[in-house]
């Protein structure tokens, strides 16, 4: 009885043409270095149809056809098929698309799916925005430091925010501006800078929008404020600005608040950023400019307790920079989990995320903490604002998560458990193939992280400048 329903349901589905009827067959050629190689892969292919109920044989005296028929010619020379409607067919592609690619753009890879090129240019997107997922090692800032090179080739301008100085020597090595942040670093940015007004821009809406964004900073910087404190600060920062005829500074806003009453507090909180052991990392006048077509931040030299305030003041810098002047940028900003951690930062990404198309700007988030990312209120929708996602090699803690907010496959997880360095999924708005991020010699030369390839290149220059130096 139950045979004859579900025969029914497929008859109906057939003759309302929600399904379509098949010859169906799957061939399967295997590849191997020897016999045993070849016996060896045989019996682990047997293993896993039989363990999914599914009878397969040897196309035994019948090889060459066998061969012939799985060659990409359209030709079955085999005919051994079986009658199938749609729906189970559409269950042996594991992948949405087979084929992703335009006219223009840069190559970001090979299709592992069919050996085609991925060719994208990613600010023909609805939006230029990407994030790239993936576990320690599995190939996240080599696939972005190949982005860069590639993209500067095509006189697209790039910003980075380096937590680790992984693109120090990429940015030594093509002559980019590589600037330090820390402490006791010459460089400085001074948070209450402000964007120049370009035409249509109300300087009243500049300000304002600074302001609140100072006020997050310092949030930031004090670990929350109460509603009460937020008032304060506030308005304090809006005194600050109406007190000076030039750009002010956290000295500036010290002033203010010890005239306050009931800014004590606030007051001693700030204290330790304008005189005390923080004092040369923000009460300092901006002295950075972006005059090269690559730029990267370090802030591997500064506290973990200010990473984030750092990632936070430079990223208010880029955007004014974005805002005055219009250029096709690409800003990247690795281990973007840092600044998620907080709200205020989190708040303060996804606004620029949101924002950046109007500027011609492409934001790149980059973090192998993919549940802190995502846990927060702003991971999501950094992610829905972002038309190119990268998944690289995953781990098991996280694979679940990765699994139902990209609504992969089970062969889709099992792909990102089993990843190579370099291998993955690459999503294109609705479509994604399985990718492999390839890099010529000259290309891999230049963008390693790898520390012993690191030395090998640093000792082969060594050995260079000294032949040179002998050589008359």
């Amino acid at each position: 009885e139950t045979a004859y329903r579900d025969l029914e349901d497929l008859r109906d589905k057939l003759q309302q043409a929600r399904e379509k009827f098949f010859k169906f067959g799957i061939y399967v050629t295997i590849y191997g270095d020897s016999i045993e190689d070849l016996d060896k892969i045989e019996t682990s292919l047997r293993s896993v149809l039989d363990a999914k109920l599914v009878y397969s044989k040897a196309a035994l005296y019948q090889q060459d056809s066998g061969f012939k028929s799985t060659l990409p010619l359209v030709n079955d020379e085999l005919a051994i098929n079986t009658a199938m409607n749609s729906s189970p067919i559409a269950a042996t592609f594991p992948f949405v698309s087979s084929d992703l690619t335009s006219d223009s753009g840069i190559l970001y890879g090979i299709n592992r799916h069919n050996n085609s090129l991925i060719l994208f240019d990613r600010f023909s997107l609805e939006n230029a925005n990407t994030v790239i997922f993936g576990k320690s090692g599995g190939g996240k800032s080599y696939a972005a430091k190949l982005e860069i090179l590639r993209s500067l080739m095509f006189g697209t301008e790039v910003v980075v925010i380096d937590p680790e100085n992984e693109y120090q020597y990429l940015a030594e090595t093509i002559g980019g501006a590589f600037i330090k942040i820390s402490l006791t670093s010459e460089n400085h940015i001074n948070p209450f800078d402000m964007p120049p007004a370009q035409e249509g821009e109300d300087p009243a809406d500049i300000l304002r929008s600074n302001i609140i964004n100072i006020v997050g900073l310092l949030r930031l910087m004090f670990g929350g404020l109460t509603p009460e404190e937020d008032a304060i600060v506030d308005g304090a920062v809006t005194q600050t600005y109406a007190s000076r005829d030039t750009t002010p500074t956290m000295a500036d806003l010290k002033i203010i608040l010890d005239s306050m009453a009931g800014a004590e507090s606030l007051s001693r909180r700030l204290e330790k950023y304008v005189t005390g052991s923080y004092a040369g990392f923000l009460n300092n006048a901006t002295n950075v400019e972006i005059k090269n077509k690559l730029v990267v931040f370090s802030i591997r030299n500064m506290d973990e307790e200010l990473r984030p305030v750092a990632m936070y003041i430079i990223l208010h810098f880029i955007w004014n920079l974005v805002r005055s002047e219009l250029k096709k940028r690409i800003l990247m900003v690795d281990e973007a989990w840092i600044l998620m951690k907080n709200d205020d930062g989190a708040s303060f990404m996804f606004g620029i995320a949101k924002r950046a198309r109007k500027y011609f700007l492409g934001i790149t988030t980059i973090t192998q903490d993919v549940n802190d990312f995502l846990v927060s209120s702003y991971g999501k929708p950094i992610l829905t604002n972002s038309s190119l996602q990268f998944l690289f090699k995953q781990s098991p803690t996280n694979i679940d998560t990765i699994q139902k907010t990209f609504n992969l496959t089970d062969e889709e997880k099992f792909l990102l458990l089993e990843s190579d360095v370099g291998e993955g999924l690459f999503f294109a708005g609705s479509k994604h193939v399985a990718i492999k991020v390839i890099a010529s010699y000259t290309e891999d030369q230049i963008i390693t992280s790898d520390p012993a390839q690191l030395l090998q290149i640093e000792q082969a220059k060594k050995e260079l400048e000294h032949a040179e130096a002998v050589t008359p």
